[in-house]
């Protein structure tokens, strides 16, 4: 009976470590087919970066190019040197000869070779000359691999405008980021098969993946014409001590920007590097984020990023509105004795002793505000404000590159009879510089409003057009036949009015001056320009130049206008513009300034007298102390020498 019950016992138990077995089985069962179904992918994904391992191999980044196939922006090998840190035999050897060639912290250098991971980089875009030395050790465990740093042949050509990469070779500003997704190619990579140590296995060599090297822009933008843009615009700027200045250039008729000049400039291939060399000496001194900022106004785009008021250059638009709308004929008069009141206010003309009666055309050529408020009050502000809007001055022109900003307007209801007044003439409301370029571009064009590029094709790396970059035009936004009369009276301009500077021996000419003042208008600082455009009868160049805050003399018809007359009289025959068959005559017209700073006013009267130049006088002293243009500069004969007399006058001029 008692074995009987040892025995019952004994079984029971048996039966409960059997259960327990099959129990442990089931979840080892369930475990297994659990890693095998739901987590095999993990885990095999594990094991394969275990003993595979992979480095990338960069892309060429496309190259841009100018519209005749120069090369802007293209790139140059460099390499970037890591370490295996499984593969190092002597962790401080190896920090030790890193760290004196690539000149980098001692310390630093160690702890990133300690670091237990597959692949480490040290340093990137390292110079061949340099890696081929840190070859030359045999190290085991460092690896060099080869990728590319950007290159801008030019240096700081159109700077604003191609913008730069950063150091993940991705564009930051300007034309780099705007075609980013074309100019970026696809990574490749180098595979290796490697033991659970990181050691490569004998016999296995290396897989490689080759790099898709990324698309070429071809741009509108001309070398030549932008190296001479850049060239005037830094004379211009230097000369009169100005703050900055800009030219740009396009096609009317298709808005493809030749040349986009901005001075001071910087350098692409340095661009955290600062220019000025009194700010360099503090820059240490400055927080990171005035650097920065500092750094923002170094590549600021001023022709697209800044609105200013355009001043006399707008009254282009106001003419041609009161045109369009039958508010004005050629042949009405006007009457200017020096200002005009309107409301309870007296605003002023530029000449404040008057034009007496003038036509409309006279008006235009003596850019006479009274004229022009005259004008926009026959508009009136809703009219007004209807051609703002067709000129898409509240909007933005659409160019092609990152950070453009419009137009501030006045709401029009809040309008009244002085804000029009002054608008009427180019204050009051603020726009870019390529707003007003493009403006003016369909007042002349026969009445299209194009879009302005850069853009012209998306290339393959062989040079095969991929894709042609197509831009949206608002047909008709004014009639050819204004577009015809405007045309005119802004040769007029040139030829018998305050524009006569931008004259071009052999080339018709037509344009407008304009000196805009700054806020506050207590202190006296100027915005000089010229908008014009050739050969009148049908443009193939727009252009328009801006000196901002010049020193001495600063009218825009003396500081801008030969600016532009000089970019035309080289920039039409490149462009295979044949001069018309009075060109000699005009050309015998041509003299040069004399020289007259430290002359007598009375002596400097007769100097311009036998030159067949007339004198324009400012200041009160006895002896001139500065003159426009400069001595040995190209004048037409006629014109008028500016002069100042001892301290700065205090005229201006539209």
């Amino acid at each position: 009976m008692r074995s009987w019950r040892v025995d019952g016992r004994y079984r029971a138990r048996l039966k409960q470590f059997m259960l327990l077995c099959v129990l442990l089985l089931g979840i080892l069962a369930g475990r297994v087919a659990y890693i095998q179904t739901v987590n095999g992918g993990y885990l095999q994904k594990l094991a394969g970066e275990l003993h595979n391992r992979e480095r990338t191999l960069e892309a060429k980044r496309g190259k841009i190019l100018d519209r005749n196939g120069t090369v802007l922006a293209a790139n140059r090998s460099v390499c970037r040197v890591s370490v295996v840190h499984n593969q190092i035999q002597d962790e401080e050897e190896a920090a030790r000869v890193l760290a004196a060639e690539l000149g980098l912290d001692y310390e630093e250098t160690l702890a990133k070779v300690r670091k237990k991971v597959a692949l480490q980089i040290i340093k990137n875009q390292v110079e061949p000359e340099t890696a081929a030395r840190i070859r030359e050790y045999g190290l085991a465990g460092i690896i060099i691999d080869e990728n590319y740093r950007r290159q801008y042949p030019y240096g700081t050509l159109a700077a604003q405008t191609l913008g730069f990469v950063g150091a993940d070779n991705q564009g930051v500003v300007g034309l780099e980021v705007k075609y980013d997704e074309y100019l970026q190619g696809i990574d490749g990579r180098i595979l290796s098969l490697t033991d659970a140590r990181g050691v490569p296995l004998e016999g296995q060599g290396e897989v490689l993946e080759e790099a898709t090297d990324g698309n070429t822009l071809l741009t509108t933008l001309d070398v030549r014409m932008q190296e001479y843009a850049e060239q005037l615009i830094e004379k211009a700027v230097t000369q009169k001590n100005a703050k900055k200045g800009a030219l740009i250039a396009m096609d009317p008729y298709s808005g493809e920007i030749y040349a986009m000049a901005i001075y001071p400039s910087y350098d692409l291939n340095e661009p955290y590097t600062i220019q000025d060399e009194t700010l360099a000496q503090q820059w240490d001194s400055f927080t990171e984020a005035e650097q920065m900022d500092y750094l923002n106004g170094m590549w600021r785009n001023y022709c697209i990023n800044d609105t200013y008021e355009p001043g006399s250059t707008f009254k282009i638009i106001t003419a041609t509105a009161a045109l369009s709308e039958g508010k004005v004929s050629l042949t009405d008069t006007f009457h200017c004795s020096g200002g005009l009141v309107v409301a309870d206010r007296r605003i002023r003309c530029h000449k404040t002793t008057g034009h007496g009666t003038l036509t409309f055309v006279q008006g235009v050529q003596q850019s006479c505000n009274p004229v022009f408020m005259t004008l926009a009050a026959r508009l009136g502000a809703q009219t007004f404000y209807d051609y703002l809007h067709l000129f898409e001055f509240d909007k933005k022109t659409g160019i092609d590159i990152p950070g453009e900003a419009s137009g501030i307007l006045h709401p029009v209801e809040k309008v009244g009879p002085v804000e029009l007044a002054t608008m009427g003439f180019g204050q009051s409301l603020t726009i870019t510089p390529l707003q007003l370029l493009r403006a003016a571009a369909a007042v002349v064009n026969g009445g299209d409003l194009v879009t302005p590029h850069f853009g012209k094709e998306i290339l393959d790396p062989e040079g095969n057009c991929l894709k042609e970059l197509e831009y949206k035009t608002q047909k008709n936004v004014i009639s050819r036949e204004v577009s015809d009369t405007m045309r005119k009276i802004l040769e007029s301009v040139v030829t018998e009015g305050g524009g006569s500077r931008a004259s071009v021996a052999g080339y018709t000419v037509g344009g407008k001056t304009a000196t805009s003042q700054k806020l506050p208008r207590s202190a006296h600082k100027y915005i000089s320009s010229f908008l014009g455009f050739s050969p009148t009868e049908n443009p193939r160049l727009i252009v328009l130049c801006l000196v901002d805050e010049p020193e001495g003399i600063y009218y825009g018809g003396t500081v801008c206008a030969p600016i532009v007359s000089e970019f035309l009289a080289n920039a039409l025959p490149y462009l295979g513009v044949e001069p018309t068959a009075d060109g000699e005559e005009e050309a015998g017209l041509q003299t040069e300034a004399p020289a007259v700073v430290g002359h007598s006013y009375g002596e400097a009267v007769k100097i311009a007298k036998e030159a067949g130049l007339t004198i324009q006088a400012l200041g009160t002293g006895q002896a001139v102390t500065e003159q426009y243009p400069p001595a040995g500069e190209p004048i037409h004969r006629g014109t008028q020498l500016i002069i100042y007399l001892g301290e700065k006058g205090t005229k201006e001029e539209p």
